[in-house]
């Protein structure tokens, strides 16, 4: 508004004590919560400018001159939120999916993971006992970094896990890029968590080779059962 401007107002009190009269323009408008909501119901995508970061998470200036938060946990399906919020800064132009309005206590929820489908409640063939290809992402002390190829989940094969014998328990001998079989031995959608191992995936082949090409009680050696299953599957 500006000066000499004439504006419709909503008398909101009269003190004919303090002689003050106390008017309302906002009282003449539509709730703005209410506009946005029959725009955008739950479920729309949304698109705003980020206004503030906080440790709670973002807060988006949306279309009616309303904020909405997108919360920490709802920034990313994998990865933790305190790390996915540094991706973001204010002046980002940032989508999102509006997951709740509450026109009384005047507060939006967004959500930026729901843009995407989450990983768990379609993790086709990944599954416990599953074999999967693994591309290695990262190499730590402790163990590497893989991505289940053809498919979003990440995880950690710590040390420990890497392999049945022990000297092979060594990560460095893994490089960024290569590809390597595993055995998913956890799949928890409650707990959002995958976990594979090399480890697991050698031992239960093991365990196929000698109950297919005999055992070492009939004087063969692990050596030689390995190297016929080596060879059979070669020759398929």
């Amino acid at each position: 508004v500006s000066t000499s401007q004439e504006v419709e107002v909503q008398v909101l009190e009269v003190d004919s004590v303090k002689r003050r009269i106390s008017l309302g323009l906002k009282q003449t408008m539509r709730n703005p919560w209410e506009v946005f909501v029959e725009k955008f119901p739950v479920g729309s995508t949304v698109e705003g400018e980020v206004k503030n970061k906080t440790e709670f998470g973002l807060f988006l200036g949306l279309e009616g001159d309303v904020d909405g938060m997108v919360h920490l946990s709802d920034l990313d399906w994998k990865q933790p939120g305190e790390q996915v919020i540094d991706n973001f800064k204010k002046g980002d132009m940032v989508k999102a999916v509006v997951l709740d309005v509450d026109v009384e206590k005047e507060r939006i929820s967004l959500g930026v993971k729901q843009l995407e489908g989450d990983p768990f409640a379609e993790p086709g063939d990944v599954k416990k006992g599953a074999v999967v290809t693994c591309e290695v992402l990262d190499v730590k002390e402790g163990g590497i970094d893989v991505k289940i190829v053809g498919t979003d989940f990440t995880t950690f094969i710590k040390r420990s896990e890497l392999a049945r014998d022990r000297n092979d328990q060594r990560a460095e001998r893994f490089a960024v890029g290569e590809k390597v079989d595993a055995r998913v031995i956890q799949f928890d959608k409650k707990a959002r968590k995958v976990q594979v191992s090399i480890k697991a995936l050698e031992v239960a082949e093991e365990k196929e080779a000698i109950a297919q090409y005999g055992s070492s009680d009939s004087g063969a050696t692990l050596g030689d059962i390995l190297g016929t299953a080596l060879k059979q599957r070669t020759d398929k």
